[in-house]
């Protein structure tokens, strides 16, 4: 049986591309295209609330990229590219590959909807007040992963890991959505451009989301939502 990967475009689906092209697999990727902004039917039709990613796996269908991630990491991956108890560095690994999804992305997630129904966050009555204090949150875990990244050159410590592949898609796929500025934080900086310089990422970017700039993600703006052919063409 191969690993099939279902990808919608421009998501967090990206971990799971970048994780089998670190582990240099033989799979399957389908790619979903962004109609214009929200996955089209066909991808819906995987799953029950439409959710990217989806892998198939002979008769394994999974969803939730931290389960798609520990699963291939696992069964395809042997454990490479994960810290097993025991290591020293076993609380830190755990500790940030579920950050990612559990404190950071459901951040990045509702500032996203708290600005699509025009909240300002200026302090001004109760849900400004709420709005200025989540604001407040957000940017002490930017703090918090920049002085990690001051330490060591991995979320986990000295080795890449699975951390890592779950945590980036929120420092630069997702800022397509939700824009946010890096320029106070050079050492998440630096880690992007380790980041970048890894064959994995650059095949994985190349082949899933070929109209992404990596140089935009990864640096202190926040890249545009990038064009298609039609649009560029619509635009000019």
């Amino acid at each position: 049986m191969t690993l099939i990967v279902h990808h919608l475009g421009i998501s967090q689906s990206d971990r799971i591309v970048w994780l089998c092209e670190e582990l240099g697999l033989d799979y399957e990727l389908k790619k979903y295209n962004r109609s214009p902004l929200l996955a089209p039917p066909e991808f819906k039709a995987l799953h029950p609330v439409g959710a990217a990613p989806v892998i198939e796996d002979g008769s394994v269908k999974l969803a939730e990229s931290g389960a798609c991630v520990e699963y291939i990491a696992q069964t395809y991956g042997k454990g490479q590219f994960t810290i097993a108890p025991g290591h020293k560095d076993y609380a830190d690994y755990l500790y940030w590959f579920h950050f990612a999804n559990a404190s950071f992305q459901s951040a990045l997630m509702r500032d996203l909807a708290v600005k699509s129904v025009g909240g300002t966050g200026d302090g001004t009555g109760r849900s400004g007040d709420i709005i200025k204090r989540f604001k407040e949150k957000f940017s002490a875990m930017l703090t918090m992963i920049n002085d990690r990244l001051a330490k060591v050159p991995w979320l986990a410590g000295e080795q890449f890991t699975t951390a890592d592949v779950m945590l980036v898609c929120s420092l630069t796929t997702m800022r397509c959505f939700n824009p946010y500025d890096l320029g106070e934080y050079e050492h998440i900086l630096a880690y992007l451009a380790r980041v970048s310089a890894r064959d994995g990422y650059r095949r994985a970017m190349k082949k899933g989301d070929p109209e992404l700039d990596i140089t935009l993600l990864i640096g202190a703006t926040s890249p545009p939502w990038p064009q298609t052919t039609a649009q560029a063409a619509r635009d000019k």
